[in-house]
């Protein structure tokens, strides 16, 4: 039996849930939930070889790509190596979702446009404040994620002979 009370969606709005639900911080959220990221969802035009953000830059904003295409880089004295490429329905910048942080690498565009979604880190934050589910859900796959990559970054020390002493990752700073 169908809901009259139930919400309905405009066609945009369907658009931008079918849009989110191939991102996978998103993929868990069911439309009442993405609905509350619609307003601070901001589109933004950049430019071959723009720059989004630095390393070492505030984390103030998640960033979805919709067109295009950005690489994510480590700077290395005086060069940029890559880290990855990112393309249409995968989001970067997620360390946005926590708390006083700073950016780990550099985002610059790759392709001759691109346009990016773009979600400011207060309007998340207050999501995350007000909707503990959301929050959850959200987190759980930022954590896989981050999971993920500690294990693709172990196995590649393994198979580098060890180039570096991996137990500078698990000590403080004592300076």
């Amino acid at each position: 039996m169908i809901n009259p009370f139930q919400k309905t969606y405009t066609t945009e709005e369907l658009t931008l849930f079918s849009f989110l639900a191939k991102v996978d911080l998103f993929k868990e959220l069911n439309h009442k939930e993405m609905a509350l990221f619609i307003p601070f969802i901001h589109e933004r035009d950049y430019q071959s070889e723009e720059v989004v953000f630095f390393r070492g830059d505030p984390s103030q904003a998640l960033y979805i790509v919709k067109k295009g295409r950005l690489t994510l880089n480590i700077d290395i004295k005086d060069r940029f190596e890559v880290l990855t490429e990112v393309r249409s329905n995968n989001s970067f910048g997620d360390n946005s979702m926590l708390g006083n942080t700073k950016r780990i690498y550099t985002a610059i565009v790759a392709s001759d446009q691109a346009t990016l979604c773009v979600i400011p880190q207060v309007n998340i934050m207050e999501i995350f404040e007000n909707e503990p589910i959301i929050k959850a859900k959200m987190l759980q796959t930022l954590a896989e994620a981050y999971n993920y990559y500690t294990q693709r970054l172990f196995e590649a020390y393994k198979t580098s002979f060890g180039f570096f002493e991996i137990s500078q990752v698990y000590q403080e700073n004592k300076e």
